[in-house]
């Protein structure tokens, strides 16, 4: 019974996606530049939802990288400032003795630790209080994003709480007091020490040995050994060996083109994370990049990809749904614009798919890494 309600679920789901894209309103054919930046400014001025309250960095990082990829970072000149203070007044300091090297990265919120009084994290540490892998890598991208110069990061520290993440089969958990262990958090290492410039945060091949045995027999990554590719877990996988340049030495050039036709498979108007499942608007990103990264991005139809993503707009306050005719939502709304800007639709700033921040913020990464070496050399 219950498989009989999810059918009829998603074959209406279908159904009304094929109504929504054959609709040729003003409204599904133009970008709502405007109201989205409106929208991405109102996620940034409120407080989220309780059960969202842990990770106010990521949300941040949406709002803000949308306003990025809009081309309207200008419209929070005057907060950027507070906003860049705020994110280091997150971050999990050492303490004197090096005791609490292994909590050290970013929070996704001040509930713990000494968000208002950094100056006390230097000599004392509080239990439980710990990063959290997903924060840290939104926490970075985001300064990034602001044109921060990452001077304060405790790079040595961040690199060290990232490591004591990572589990004996290659995989990292989220939290150093335990979590789930997937692709996800394998990314969010991978980025981290991209991002830094550093790779002591982590045992590469181990992590690609994870990775590779994720590997399902659909020809994609699913999130574990033996789990069911998906679009989400496929991006990670591949931005991950793109990152640690791995990809041609892990995979086959067999495994590769098996991983472009799964790929490719999943554009329906837009793009589904599994066979048989409806198309979402963050697929268009998270399989477009995996596309992009690999080189084929231009085999798909572009039209139906934008035509489906446009749809999914909300024409009165702006930003995107999940699917047609739903509420919008930050993350959404972020990856929609992302998935747009992957296929280059105007006024939309280009994106760097691997490490999902505009390609302008990943220049300043480059030179930022200049600047680092040129300090090393010297």
């Amino acid at each position: 019974m219950a498989l009989r309600s999810q059918e009829r679920s998603e074959q209406y789901g279908l159904s009304k996606q094929k109504a929504a894209l054959s609709t040729h309103s003003k409204h599904r054919d133009e970008l709502f530049h405007k109201k989205h930046a409106v929208f991405f400014k109102r996620v940034l001025q409120v407080l989220p939802s309780q059960q969202l309250d842990t990770h106010r960095v990521s949300l941040a990082y949406f709002a803000i990288s949308g306003l990025d990829l809009l081309d309207s970072l200008n419209d929070i000149e005057s907060d950027r400032e507070r906003i860049i203070e705020w994110i280091y007044s997150l971050q999990v300091q050492p303490n004197e003795s090096g005791s609490n090297l292994n909590q050290c990265g970013f929070r996704g919120c001040p509930m713990l630790g000494h968000a208002y009084d950094t100056e006390q994290a230097k000599f004392q540490s509080i239990p439980y209080d710990s990063s959290n892998i997903a924060m840290t890598y939104t926490a970075l991208a985001t300064l990034l994003i602001l044109g921060d110069d990452l001077s304060r990061v405790h790079k040595k520290a961040v690199l060290q709480g990232v490591k004591s993440l990572q589990q004996p089969n290659g995989s990292f958990v989220s939290v150093l007091e335990g979590s789930e262990y997937d692709m996800r958090f394998v990314y969010c290492a991978s980025c981290i020490c991209y991002m830094l410039n550093d790779w002591s945060g982590m045992d590469v091949d181990k992590a690609v040995s994870y990775i590779v045995q994720s590997l399902s027999y659909e020809g994609a990554f699913g999130q574990r050994p033996y789990n069911e590719a998906h679009g989400g877990s496929t991006f990670c996988a591949v931005g991950s060996l793109i990152l640690m340049d791995r990809l041609h030495v892990a995979l086959s050039e067999s495994q590769l083109s098996a991983l472009r036709r799964w790929l490719l498979h999943r554009q329906d108007a837009g793009f589904t994370g599994r066979p048989n499942k409806t198309a979402d608007t963050c697929y268009s990103f998270w399989v477009g990049a995996a596309l992009e990264m690999l080189g084929v991005l231009d085999l798909t139809h572009v039209t139906f990809n934008r035509s489906f993503v446009l749809s999914a707009q909300e024409p009165i306050v702006g930003g995107f749904s999940k699917y047609p005719d739903h509420p919008p939502d930050p993350l959404h709304s972020y990856l929609g614009l992302a998935g747009l800007s992957l296929i280059g639709e105007p006024n939309i700033n280009p994106i760097y798919p691997a490490l999902n921040i505009s390609q302008r913020a990943y220049d300043h990464l480059m030179n930022l890494h200049r600047q680092w070496e040129d300090e090393r050399s010297h």
